[in-house]
Order: structure tokens, then C-alpha cells, then sequence
């Protein structure tokens, strides 16, 4: 009974763990790379951010919230787009 309770206690401390895990996985890893390594991964980052922030703002406005006025003229819009075929 006591070990059943025991073992019950300790899988919940694994399940709340789980995070704090991750977290000291990739910190550890990012820690022990080399110098170089490090920097390929920050350009990487920083692609990244241009490529869904700043690409974003510029080149996908958004469409449906300056044709349409309101959420009904939009979903109905959307709605037309996928139901009716193109002919």
C-alpha cells in the first residue's frame, strides 16, 4: 500500500517535471556548442523573424478586413470563395 502510494507520488513529480525537463535539455545543448555554432543558430533566428514578421506586414496585408466592413460580410465572402467552384 505505502509503495503503491509512493510510486503514484513519484509519476506525478515526472508529469510536473516535464517542462523544467525540456527547458534543461535545450539549454544544455545550446551550452555545451561551439562558438561558430552558435552563431549559425542566432542568423537562423534572425531569418526567421524577418521571414514572419517583417515579409508579413509587407507583402500579405490583410485582404478581407479592408474589402469587408464587419465579421458577416467576411465569413460570408469566405464562405462563397469555398463553396462555389471556379468556373
Amino acid at each position: 500500500m505505502i509503495q503503491k502510494q509512493f510510486m503514484e507520488k513519484q509519476n506525478t513529480l515526472k508529469k510536473r517535471n516535464i517542462p523544467q525537463k525540456i527547458w534543461r535539455f535545450y539549454y544544455e545543448g545550446f551550452k555545451g556548442q561551439a562558438k561558430w555554432s552558435r552563431q549559425v543558430w542566432l542568423i537562423i533566428l534572425i531569418k526567421l523573424f524577418i521571414m514572419f514578421a517583417v515579409l508579413k506586414v509587407f507583402f500579405f496585408p490583410n485582404f478581407l478586413k479592408s474589402k469587408y466592413s464587419n465579421d458577416q460580410e467576411r465569413s460570408d465572402y469566405v464562405i462563397e470563395q469555398l463553396t462555389n467552384p471556379k468556373k
